[in-house]
């Protein structure tokens, strides 16, 4: 028997859940298939948002050939053998889940087919696809974020499978709250309704189901940790949490259990990567060069030696006084810029390359720093409108406490540092 996620795969865009800027009216997806018109792509999301589900709606409404295949399992020479079925109909559609598995190798062996349009590819990844696909073949290929589902469309989905698949629909239960069904897919529609089948398999018809009992059932049935599949997410989460909140030991169990589980030595990198930058960053600078020297030599030397070169960095990081200062500073003012639109650069800012813009007043009153004592000149750099905005918190701990002081001297009269 299929699993439900599988039996409530929609048949048509209408019936697609989530992604409005690629399926919505005016989606840019939904266009290219009226227009017939689809070019290479690739859809770039976590798991569980629509991303195999696109690629069949895309074929079966330009009615073309579809292949699929998956990187962890398939190789150059599986590739070879749909390319070669489709030179006789070049509309083909290959779809690649996971295309960031393919090393660089695999990854040219689609080059050719793709540019000469013998193949439409549509490749997914939960990866970044600038790090992992090679650029050559990303330069030929348009590349769409799809985003978690939020609460209101894991509802639809909820209420769809309890209404609308036959298995389901026979035990008539009952949804009282929703709460810990929403909490536990943590937006990934896959997730959800794997959840809704385990519980319904788990209770008695017309049960009601309340956020204690759906709890209770998924903790009873906590999986092993699996690379390709839902744990793998859990588990990462875990880690840089452990991380994050300076527990070394609780650090070094995640990632054993991740090294136990085969996964990939990049994927590890990279997240403390990210992690020594945004929960650690100028507290200690020191951080994001051990992260990025980490990441460098995993990749050289793979398992598994490696394991020594993570458990290292891992405990550094997990021991390393903590600040988000600049990650939350980037999130505000991109909400900044969100809410308060394009505010024009200040004319004494603007660069003044012609004589007509010097009569206009660019670059008019700016002060060049270091023609004053200490290297400053208190000027204003921020739009009219948004003079005086802070930022940047530097925080309390001792490293970023001296960028607190230093700015609380420098911008005494403009910022309450």
């Amino acid at each position: 028997m299929q699993p439900l996620a599988e039996r409530m795969r929609p048949k048509t865009l209408d019936d697609f859940v989530g992604q409005p800027h690629l399926t919505g009216e005016k989606g840019v997806l939904r266009k290219m298939i009226a227009n017939k018109n689809v070019p290479s792509l690739i859809f770039w999301g976590p798991p569980g948002v629509g991303k195999t589900t696109l690629a069949q709606l895309i074929a079966e409404n330009l009615d073309i050939p579809f292949f699929t295949l998956s990187a962890i399992s398939s190789g150059v020479k599986e590739v070879r053998e749909i390319i070669e079925k489709a030179r006789y109909n070049p509309r083909t559609l290959l779809f690649i889940d996971e295309i960031h598995r393919f090393n660089k190798t695999q990854q040219d062996a689609l080059l050719g087919a793709v540019e000469k349009g013998i193949i439409t590819l549509v490749g997914a990844t939960t990866e970044n696809p600038s790090f992992e696909v090679v650029s050559a073949l990303l330069s030929r290929c348009q590349v769409y974020v799809l985003n978690s589902l939020d609460e209101l469309n894991l509802r639809l989905l909820l209420d769809r499978a309890l209404e609308q698949d036959k298995i389901i629909k026979e035990k008539n239960l009952k949804l009282k709250e929703f709460g810990a069904f929403y909490s536990l897919s943590g937006g990934d529609g896959r997730k959800l309704l794997n959840l809704l089948e385990l519980v319904a398999s788990s209770v008695d018809p017309l049960t009601e189901l309340t956020d204690v009992l759906v709890t209770e059932i998924v903790q009873r049935n906590i999986a092993i940790y699996d690379k390709n599949g839902e744990q793998h997410y859990d588990v990462i989460s875990a880690f840089i949490k452990s991380i994050r909140g300076s527990d070394p030991n609780a650090a070094l169990y995640w990632l054993a259990r991740m090294i136990e589980g085969g996964e990939d030595v990049s994927f590890i990198a990279r997240r403390l990567l990210i992690l020594s930058s945004e929960d650690i960053g100028n507290a200690n600078p020191n951080a994001l060069l051990i992260a990025t020297s980490c990441f460098q030599a995993v990749n050289m030397i793979g398992y598994p030696e490696s394991e020594i070169i993570l458990a290292q960095t891992v405990t550094y990081l997990a021991t390393s006084v903590k600040s988000n200062a600049s990650y939350l500073g980037i999130k505000k003012a991109k909400k900044l810029v969100q809410e308060a639109g394009y505010q024009p650069v200040p004319l004494a800012l603007r660069n003044a390359p012609t004589g007509l813009m010097k009569k206009q007043g660019y670059g008019s009153g700016y002060m060049y720093s270091h023609d004053f004592e200490g290297n400053f000149a208190e000027q204003e750099f921020l739009p009219e409108k948004l003079s005086g905005t802070i930022l940047f918190d530097p925080g309390n701990n001792p490293r970023e406490n001296e960028m607190r002081q230093r700015l609380k001297h420098l911008w005494a009269k403009r910022y309450k540092y």
